[in-house]
């Protein structure tokens, strides 16, 4: 039988993220990464101080001989001239935060790992969404680049389960670890001319929108599972913030992780009527709060916040959600 040997084609890798670090990794193992591509540095933290992206520090610190480029848009003429000057046949992006031209990439091999199961969820957080929406599935799709976001040919997909108290951070992780194996089985695959690329249908396109701190908020009066998706696929970021009434004043909180439950007696939607197990009165039952995070503090269990503050059952537990824009006038 004839073994075909893996392709060892040189690799351009564009990336920002901590999403692209294990496929990164793994392909600069293999010898094949001959450059980085990433977001120029940003002020970040208290201090606003200048801070490298996930990729740009990851590669700074164990590739220490590869070029990295930092171009703030990589399709001005001086990046463009550069990157192409780059002896790469093939370019891998993932999550690099910038659209790639049509002269950029002429004559490139050039693929991208996008977490979700495209044509669902196109768009900046496909995990958020399948997680707040109660998706039994998700995965990865390695697309080419095309015009419009997320539209290209689907060359791989693989799917994973989402359990009830899977947050966004774990389900990222899952599936970044799978992605180096989808990328490592595109290339091979092209290597080989064995894909099998696949059109999108248009009619099944949903929508992933940007988060931001105008999403930290929960609707006690939904349903247990759709607030303890919501929570769950907010969770750590941006977040979802709580404010619980207790003896000794407000406690302000982040919910991190939760699950659905049965309602054990009938009361108001946002009301602790279990301390012991936190749970919350929902529309059709209640949540259970499994893990919150203290201003400042690292996250611990509802059990443990829950008897240094001495809440009781009966006490009230908010999430604002904040007013639709008015209308322009």
């Amino acid at each position: 039988m004839r073994i075909t040997p893996p392709d060892t084609t040189p690799i351009l890798f564009l990336g920002s993220s901590p999403f692209g670090l294990p496929t990164l990794e793994r392909l600069y193992d293999a010898g094949r990464v001959v450059g980085v591509v990433t977001q120029p540095d940003r002020p970040a933290g208290r201090k606003r101080r200048l801070s490298p992206t996930p990729v740009g520090a990851w590669a700074g610190a164990h590739a220490p001989d590869l070029p990295i480029f930092k171009h703030e848009n990589v399709n001005d003429p001086g990046a463009l001239a550069a990157l192409r000057a780059i002896d790469a046949p093939s370019w891998v992006v993932i999550a690099f935060g910038q659209k790639l031209s049509a002269p950029l990439l002429d004559g490139r091999f050039a693929i991208n790992l996008h977490a979700s199961l495209l044509p669902r969820w196109r768009g900046a957080a496909p995990i958020h969404a399948a997680v707040i929406a109660g998706d039994a599935r998700t995965g990865n799709c390695v697309i080419t680049l095309a015009e419009r976001m997320d539209a290209g040919l689907v060359l791989r997909r693989t799917a994973i389960d989402i359990a009830p108290r899977d947050t966004t951070a774990e389900v990222h992780s899952r599936l970044a670890e799978l992605g180096a194996d989808d990328i490592h089985a595109v290339l091979d695959a092209h290597a080989t001319g064995t894909l099998t690329p696949e059109t999108q249908d248009e009619s099944l396109v949903t929508r992933a929108k940007k988060l931001s701190r105008a999403d930290c908020w929960v609707d006690f009066t939904a349903s247990a599972f759709a607030t303890s998706r919501r929570i769950n696929g907010l969770s750590p970021s941006p977040g979802v913030a709580l404010t619980i009434t207790t003896q000794e004043g407000d406690a302000n909180i982040k919910a991190i992780r939760s699950e659905p439950a049965e309602r054990t007696t009938d009361n108001k939607p946002g009301v602790i009527i279990d301390t012991d197990q936190g749970l919350i009165d929902c529309a059709d039952g209640a949540l259970r709060l499994l893990d919150v995070q203290p201003p400042g503090k690292t996250p611990m269990p509802w059990h443990d916040f829950a008897r240094s503050r001495h809440i009781t059952t009966g006490s009230t537990v908010r999430s604002d959600i904040p007013p639709p824009p008015s209308a322009s006038t």
